[in-house]
């Protein structure tokens, strides 16, 4: 048979019989439901009728023209992204600079930052709930210190902070290893000529290493993007969208109308956007910041 296809016809042969089970398997995990997402999205549905209703574009039109709840989940969205991206970024990287130094912790260091990540959102949102409510009080009391007689979780300004805190906190030691990895790329050669021109450390960073890890900044502002726009775990198990409604993100906006006011064809139209709003961020970041990388 083999002889029959020659050469070539083998290899597509076992090409075909290899790729096509996944290309099946990626068909009915993804494409098809995405596709029911978007005929489901122009929907007047419940998710339970058998025959829902056709509508058209009218779940979009009442999405950008008065639904006021995304409004407000999608500027949440927007002041936690901003400020995430930022934070654990320059955090990271100072802290990736500091641990690889020829420290004597730094490996329980680095594995001390990374154990948060491997923890589910959903866990660490209820443990810092218990500490935000119980463990500073205790602390309070013991310290007489203001700050934990704070409602951290009832005040909107405190409960966003406190998310925002608990999400860096959990997420920090990801980055931190990428950019450990892209320091330790840094040819040593050149820190050595700097050393030799009369570069201080900052003209060294800003000159050399910085520039440098541009590869490394791409990947980490890219994943703290698509994770801070898409937030909902951290916030379901910390706030529960309160004080009142001002911890709704775009997600968890999305998740309150599909599955508990049984809007589902209203809320996979909100999923389509904010599909669509990601992927264009996505694809600008992206291309934006290649432009800037360095080859080392």
């Amino acid at each position: 048979m083999f002889k029959f296809f020659g050469r070539k016809g083998k290899d597509r042969l076992e090409f075909s019989f290899f790729t096509i089970p996944v290309i099946i398997c990626i068909a009915v995990a993804f494409y098809i439901p995405f596709f029911m997402t978007i005929r489901y999205s122009l929907m007047n549905w419940n998710g339970i009728s058998s025959s829902p209703t056709f509508i058209g574009f009218d779940n979009y039109k009442q999405i950008f023209m008065g639904d006021a709840n995304f409004a407000n989940a999608s500027w949440f969205t927007i002041k936690y992204a901003i400020l995430y991206i930022v934070l654990v970024n320059v955090l990271a990287i100072g802290l990736a600079l500091l641990l690889n130094m020829k420290l004597k912790t730094s490996t329980w260091l680095r594995a001390a930052f990374f154990i948060p990540y491997i923890l589910s959102l959903v866990i660490v949102g209820f443990i810092w709930k218990f500490i935000f409510m119980q463990g500073f009080e205790s602390l309070s009391r013991s310290t007489g210190w203001g700050i934990f007689e704070l409602s951290w979780l009832g005040d909107p300004n405190l409960a966003f902070i406190s998310i925002l805190l608990v999400s860096i906190w959990q997420s920090v030691g990801f980055y931190l290893v990428i950019y450990i990895a892209g320091l330790q790329a840094v040819p040593d050669d050149l820190k050595e000529a700097a050393v030799v021109d009369g570069a201080g450390p900052i003209r060294r960073f800003f000159s050399i290493t910085l520039p440098l890890l541009a590869p490394s900044i791409t990947i980490s502002v890219f994943m703290a993007l698509t994770n801070s726009i898409k937030v909902f775990d951290v916030i379901l198990s910390l706030t529960a969208g309160g004080p009142g409604g001002t911890t709704y993100s775009v997600a968890y906006d999305i998740y309150r109308d599909t599955f508990q006011n049984n809007l589902f064809g209203y809320g996979t139209a909100k999923a389509i956007v904010l599909f669509v709003v990601v992927l264009i961020i996505t694809i600008i970041q992206l291309a934006l910041f290649k432009r800037r990388e360095v080859e080392a």
